[in-house]
């Protein structure tokens, strides 16, 4: 039987989180790691939302690495192109493609409690490796909606991050169902072609004006030439984002004029007042993530579209209807639905240390040790995990500190060398949750008046992190060893233990020889 591949690290997913720690990986030393992409090419939830009109709604020169700038944005909030761009380039200039196993989805990962190692199952083959950091992240699996009579619509179905380019929208009757980020962008990008638009509307959006522009060729040769003011570019966005914190996370109050300024944006473009009260949030403003758009209230305001406020409910044939009880005819309906967050489907395939998975253990909520490790599931780690999610700044941040923090974790395994894994107490880890949610308490997510996919099954918030972004990467510059238990591996014969130790004398009296000879050698040499 041939003998399993083994690698000291694998990293699930080549998104930001998982091209972040391939990079952080070699600059630390470790080249024996693989990432295991289930696509055929990098850049995760970039790669997979093609949609017309993607963007990303945090500017550019905050959503990129810190160690990697890009002085050549072409736009002050970046399109999914350029984004996508990005992340290739960065794949090729810290020449990471050699560690890359495209088209290997995960199908299962085991953790071997007599190796101290995870035993992995991928579509393309096994293997088993020491460390797992899982940067699949939250926004990779879409979520459709079970919508009674679904499966017998005549037309087209598909979900936005799983957009079909192939399918031609110009004179089509087209629903859009979900008023969410990727909607906002959506919606304005097919108003023009299609026939008739309808956007079924559970829940408003806050909606704030998008303020983008081309950035200068004349700013752009001033960032390559002088790359200092390209970082002070990003403070400057950086130090804004992090002043807004205490508004959201202490002071949800102070988001009142926030609101009149949303207003008033709406009621420049929309002057039906019966088309204004349906698209006016009842809930406090940031409670969800506040959207950016110049677009989005012009094309409702437009006569080829509907806005159905109410959520949709059925499908007979090519009626839809809504849970009003009015229907809309449609030829093609486009699902703007979100993605399972708080319920990741690779927690299904990940089997801990007492035989259960890491859906089963986060049954009651999702919580890991500083947003990283769960407990019964040594030597895992997950970006982007519990907690570490932002809604006003931008997400590299984060994940940067945690590949801090997982960098850390390497040399501690390291430092205690030998065949050894660390386990996340789960005292530590109950502790490390409830100062969170005793935070998260007063901040808006949890008082706002509103559902958002930022709350999970029962009704907590285990995506938000209620903090600035400099609280968390001091949370997670280091690895507490007390916060872990050390697991070593079974006992070794007597043999094979004598072996070792003979063999460690001897390498310490060659090394103890080696440095007398090197001392003599100095002392000559003075």
């Amino acid at each position: 039987m041939a003998e399993r591949e083994h690698v000291r690290v694998a990293v699930v997913g080549s998104g930001f989180g998982g091209l972040g720690a391939a990079v952080r990986l070699r600059r630390e030393g470790v080249t024996d790691f693989v990432v295991l992409e289930r696509a055929d090419s990098v850049g995760g939830t970039w790669r997979d939302n093609s949609y017309p009109g993607c963007a990303c709604d945090v500017p550019s020169h905050l959503y990129s690495f810190s160690f990697a700038p890009n002085p050549d944005w072409p736009r002050t909030f970046s399109g999914q192109q350029h984004i996508r761009a990005y992340l290739e380039h960065v794949t090729d200039v810290f020449r990471l493609r050699p560690h890359i196993r495209f088209n290997s989805e995960v199908q299962r990962m085991t953790w071997n409690a007599e190796r101290l190692c995870w035993d992995i199952e991928t579509s393309s083959g096994n293997l088993s490796a020491d460390l797992v950091v899982s940067a699949t992240g939250p926004l990779s699996d879409p979520k459709m909606p079970d919508i009674p009579g679904l499966d017998s619509f005549p037309g087209k179905v598909f979900h936005s991050a799983r957009w079909d380019h192939d399918f031609d929208l110009r004179g089509k009757r087209v629903a859009m169902v979900g008023t969410g980020a990727s909607a906002i962008q959506i919606v304005p990008s097919i108003q023009p072609e299609v026939e008739r638009l309808t956007l079924f509307q559970r829940t408003p959006p806050w909606v704030m004006p998008r303020v983008d522009r081309a950035i200068t060729g004349v700013e752009r040769s001033l960032h390559r030439a002088l790359p200092l003011t390209a970082q002070l570019r990003r403070g400057l966005l950086w130090g804004i984002r992090e002043l807004q914190v205490q508004a959201f996370t202490k002071r949800p109050n102070e988001l009142g004029l926030i609101e009149q300024l949303a207003k008033r944006n709406m009621g420049r473009s929309i002057k039906d007042p019966a088309l204004r009260a349906k698209l006016t949030p009842d809930y406090r403003i940031g409670c969800k993530r506040i959207l950016l758009s110049s677009e989005y209230y012009p094309a409702l305001a437009q006569p080829n579209v509907d806005l159905v406020a109410s959520g949709l409910s059925e499908v007979r044939g090519s009626t839809l209807v809504a849970a009003d009880g009015s229907e809309a005819e449609a030829d093609a309906i486009v699902f703007g639905t979100g993605f399972h967050v708080t319920d990741m489907p690779i927690a299904d395939r990940v089997v801990g240390a007492e035989g259960k998975t890491l859906a089963e253990a986060w049954k009651g909520g999702m919580e890991a040790l500083r947003g990283a490790s769960a407990a019964g599931f040594p030597n895992w780690m997950t970006i982007i995990g519990p907690n570490t999610g932002l809604g006003n700044s931008s997400m590299i941040l984060m994940i940067e500190s945690q590949l801090n923090y997982m960098a850390d974790f390497v040399k501690q395994l390291d430092v205690l060398g030998g065949r050894a894994a660390l386990d996340a107490r789960p005292s530590a880890v109950h502790a490390w949750n409830r100062r969170v949610q005793e935070r998260m308490k007063r901040t808006v997510w949890n008082t706002g008046g509103c559902t958002s996919w930022y709350l999970d099954a029962s009704g907590r918030n285990t995506t938000v992190w209620p903090g600035t972004t400099s609280e968390f990467r001091r949370a997670t510059r280091r690895v507490d060893l007390a916060e872990y238990e050390l697991l070593r591996a079974p006992a070794e014969t007597d043999a094979e233990s004598k072996n070792a130790e003979s063999k460690n004398a001897r390498t310490k009296d060659a090394k103890t020889k080696d440095a007398k000879s090197k001392d003599a050698t100095s002392e000559v040499t003075a």
